[in-house]
């Protein structure tokens, strides 16, 4: 568990399945703004057991780790994820996040990105964090800047969203211990 002043963060377990599905069901519209497409199944009780399940293993072999982001109070507010992480000359991984659009602008996701970096700067020893944010996103862009990324530029038409390709503004932090 990563423990922040006004939220933590802990891998899902099984129990969280329900919350989770609710969580995303609430933000859907919101969510599908800045994600890519989402099976018919996702909002179903069962395929979010399954990701949850999956993510589990996918931490076992370090390659992705997805954590809650829950209020003090054990309300989940929204999830966030290191993923693609490359080992060997690379030590690198992207950043993705949601928030329950009634929390944003609280600086939750902001202390929730900050903490997932410490944890993979200083636990995963990882040297490098990427992340894709639609340029229109000033918040997670503001975000990101917060904790200490730089702009790198823009990937053109780079990730499909609702069927249309987007461009994204790269932004990326380093390890200062490396």
């Amino acid at each position: 568990m990563l423990r922040g002043e006004n939220i933590y963060l802990r891998p899902f377990k099984l129990a969280d399945a329900a919350e989770r599905l609710q969580l995303q069901e609430r933000n859907r519209a919101f969510f599908e703004q800045f994600s890519f497409e989402r099976s018919t199944d996702f909002y179903t009780l069962n395929k979010q057991e399954e990701l949850i399940i999956n993510n589990e293993k996918y931490a076992e072999q370090d390659v992705s780790y997805q954590f809650g982001i829950f209020k003090h109070s054990d309300q989940l507010i929204g999830t966030i994820d290191l993923f693609q992480i490359q080992r060997g000359s690379l030590q690198s991984a992207f950043i993705g996040y949601f928030l329950d659009k009634a929390q944003n602008g609280k600086g939750y996701t902001t202390e929730a990105a900050q903490l997932v970096v410490n944890y993979a700067f200083e636990e995963l020893h990882l040297h490098r964090i990427e992340a894709g944010v639609m340029p229109h996103n000033i918040g997670s862009i503001r975000v990101l800047e917060k904790v200490g990324f730089h702009k790198e530029g823009i990937a053109k038409q780079s990730v499909k969203i609702n069927g249309k390709w987007e461009d994204h503004q790269m932004l990326a932090i380093i390890n200062p211990n490396d």
